[in-house]
């Protein structure tokens, strides 16, 4: 990585200003899982250990404007009354994450009642030496995610102002170019955090440099959402491996009946010149061999594992197979690197989670046998928490759409603006 880190750069007696992605999962109020938090601490530590005049942090959580919409919608179908406010302080408010901040450094985590503002100014004014400040969700100014650049320079500026530094440690938001993860860090020095090294060092690996053989599996319900990254890795992996909701239009390309599964039909011809494409150019992709077939999309419906071939015209695919896990942990066995990026089924139904869990055991055997194991974020990284596995894989990416961005070989903003060494 090129990129100035944390240990690049004096931070005695600077005030530091960081951003992180506390974008966690709320529900009344309260912080659902706090991973994201914990990712963030060995920079917060490293920060304060080197004696900075202050510490001032800064997040998105959630995106407050389509939330709000989406839940009146909701509460106006369903006939019921809609608290705006009530809805952000429950969802979208920094104070519960401060508080849990708090708890995990054991130490006082102040907050600011906005980003932006004479209030936040007196916010940041009034911090004593060593303090540590929490900004109010960057994403309640419009100016944060705004297209017009003139419209983020001013908030950037306003940001920048608070601080002598500029660290961004928030990997999962480095692919937007907004306000406080781009454009903040053409007005102040900018460096990473050790969580956007690691990130950054990790799926580097997996696009630059990785050792061979090398198996990519892909899973998750759409090929729309993965076709670039296929289109990249093809060209460097040993093996691919197709996995999730996505297979089925892959069947479909194949003339195969794939019963009620999910199925994008305007991607089935994207899907045959994948096929085509790996065909002629001699690489190896597999997709799975048999299935597990229910009669309905319920956790409790009727269920059988049937080859690829035989599914049922009123039956639909939720899981990958045994004949199929035995078939990828074959090929997983055999590689030095490996990348995973969604599911293989409907893993949030514990009936439909035995392939996910599966691969996932399989990657944590090959670490043990020294491979280096990549998770690409999102529902992968969700899979392998809910296995109990994220300590046995060499890196769990926290970007969802970072990750994949990276793994498509596209360049992050808020990367490409730090400071190179």
């Amino acid at each position: 990585m090129n990129k100035k880190t944390v240990r690049d750069i004096n931070l005695q007696n600077k005030r530091v200003l960081m951003r992180v992605d506390f974008n966690v999962p709320m529900k009344n109020g309260v912080v659902q899982d706090d991973i994201r938090i914990r990712a963030a601490l060995p920079t917060i530590q490293y920060i304060l250990e080197h004696q900075p005049r202050c510490l001032i942090l800064m997040s998105h959580l959630g995106d407050p404007k389509k939330d709000v919409q989406k839940a009146r919608e909701k509460a106006e179908k369903e006939g019921k009354p809609f608290d705006e406010a009530k809805f952000i302080e429950g969802k979208h408010r920094m104070k519960p994450v401060a508080e849990r901040l708090s708890q995990l450094l054991n130490k006082p985590v102040k907050l600011a009642p906005a980003a932006l503002g004479p209030e936040a100014k007196a916010a940041v004014d009034s911090l004593a030496v060593g303090d540590v400040l929490m900004l109010e969700n960057t994403r309640f100014h419009k100016q944060e995610t705004s297209k017009d650049v003139a419209e983020r320079e001013e908030m950037a500026k306003e940001l920048a102002s608070y601080a002598d530094v500029y660290v961004n440690d928030a990997f999962g938001s480095a692919h937007r170019a907004h306000a406080s993860t781009e454009t903040v860090a053409k007005f102040l020095p900018a460096v990473a955090g050790f969580l956007m090294e690691k990130e950054i060092e990790y799926l580097n690996r997996a696009v630059s440099s990785p050792a061979k053989p090398y198996v990519a599996i892909i899973g998750g319900a759409k090929i729309s959402g993965k076709i670039d990254v296929i289109q990249n890795l093809m060209d460097k992996v040993d093996a691919l491996l197709i996995g999730g909701g996505m297979m089925f239009t892959f069947y479909k390309a194949q003339g195969l009946e794939i019963g009620r599964s999910l199925l994008e039909e305007d991607r089935v011809e994207m899907a045959k010149k994948i096929l085509d494409d790996a065909r002629a150019r001699n690489i190896k992709l597999l997709l799975p061999v048999d299935c597990v077939i229910a009669d309905a999309f319920d956790n409790n419906a009727n269920r059988k594992t049937v080859e690829v071939n035989a599914i049922p015209p009123d039956w639909q695919g939720l899981d990958i197979g045994p004949a199929t896990v035995q078939l990828y942990r074959d090929e997983i066995r055999k590689a030095k690197t490996v990348v995973w990026n969604g599911p293989m089924g409907v893993f949030e139904m514990e009936n439909f989670a035995v392939g996910t869990n599966a691969i996932a055991q399989a990657l944590a055997e090959a670490t043990t046998g020294g491979a280096i194991t990549i998770i690409g974020g999102g529902d992968s990284a969700s899979a392998i928490a809910k296995a109990g596995l994220e300590s046995k894989v060499s890196h769990v990416s926290t970007g969802g759409g970072a990750s994949l961005e990276f793994l498509e070989g596209k360049t992050l903003p808020g990367v490409i603006v730090l400071n190179d060494k």
